[in-house]
């Protein structure tokens, strides 16, 4: 990801607001503290909050901190999430979730660049660099009226997309971060999937293969088990049929476009006949994940090792 990566060396040699977006686990918060790392304030603190996990009643002592006494239970002074990032970085991770009364408070500080603490009568100034992270579209956010238009403007300075691992050219290099005795065969199988949770699912997979490999277990028998319950997401969305199966099995075609869960049983047997039994190659040329014709392998075969039960 030539692009992705001279946008985020171009980012990091400066102060400028940058907001990553991308799906869950794709990688947004390793990207912020790449540009953390790399920027020239590298020496001061990283701080990253996540804005969906702040209760509702904590919105201003969390961001900008308060004074011993200032509310019921507050026994001593708190810094807050703002100040605490003083000459650093901040990192408001899933700032889609950012409740629309705290969205006003962080307006106001980047606006002046000061905080005042909940219970103080005075304003402190800050210093710090904003990095934001999303996996939401805040246009539409915007739209819907859940996230201010002022705020989105000043968040959206340098918009970075996060590409998911599967449109991602580096997969090898990122698999074998995570676990460098992968071999070739080993990353061909990871990369034939669609990694719906991204780097975080695929770093689960791969750790757990690392504990198994000893004991026996194939790489090919995780990735079933990790893939043999279909999301909903697969199983909502229209399939379409490789053309060498087309050509193959002619009554495929007339369900090509059709919308439902899973092509009929036949049609999946002919696409595994056709491909010799590579339930990876099958998968793409019926349009579903492997988990998803997995799924509907393990329902086939149960009911009949049910039936040969005395």
């Amino acid at each position: 990801m030539k692009n992705l990566d001279e946008l985020l060396r171009i980012a990091a040699k400066s102060t400028i607001t940058v907001l990553l977006q991308g799906e869950s686990g794709a990688g947004k918060e390793v990207a912020a503290r790449l540009l953390h790392k790399n920027s020239d304030r590298c020496d001061g603190p990283f701080v990253a909050v996540n804005c969906g996990a702040i209760p509702s009643q904590l919105v201003e002592s969390t961001l900008e901190g308060s004074q011993k006494g200032a509310y019921t239970g507050a026994t001593s002074a708190q810094t807050g999430m703002v100040r605490a990032a003083e000459g650093g970085t901040l990192f408001l991770d899933e700032i889609g979730e950012m409740p629309y009364s705290m969205q006003s408070r962080l307006l106001r500080i980047l606006q002046e660049h000061t905080i005042r603490p909940l219970g103080s009568t005075e304003n402190i100034p800050v210093n710090f660099r904003l990095i934001c992270a999303t996996n939401k579209d805040l246009k539409t956010e915007v739209a819907l009226g859940r996230f201010r238009e002022d705020l989105f403007f000043r968040l959206n300075v340098f918009p970075i997309n996060i590409p998911p691992l599967r449109e991602r050219s580096d997969f090898d290099a990122i698999a074998r971060e995570l676990w460098e005795e992968l071999d070739e065969s080993e990353i061909r199988m990871l990369k034939n999937e669609q990694w719906p949770g991204n780097i975080r699912q695929l770093k689960n997979v791969i750790q757990r293969y690392a504990l198994l490999k000893p004991h026996g277990y194939s790489l090919a028998s995780i990735l079933d088990e990790e893939f043999s319950q279909p999301s909903l997401k697969e199983c909502a969305t229209p399939y379409h049929l490789h053309s060498a199966v087309q050509r193959q099995a002619g009554e495929i075609a007339p369900y090509a476009n059709e919308r439902a869960h899973a092509p009929k049983w036949e049609i999946i047997e002919k696409a595994i006949e056709c491909h010799g039994g590579n339930k990876s190659q099958a998968a793409q040329s019926l349009g579903i994940s492997r988990g998803c014709l997995a799924y509907q392998i393990k329902k086939r075969t149960i009911p009949a090792r049910c039936k040969q039960i005395p």
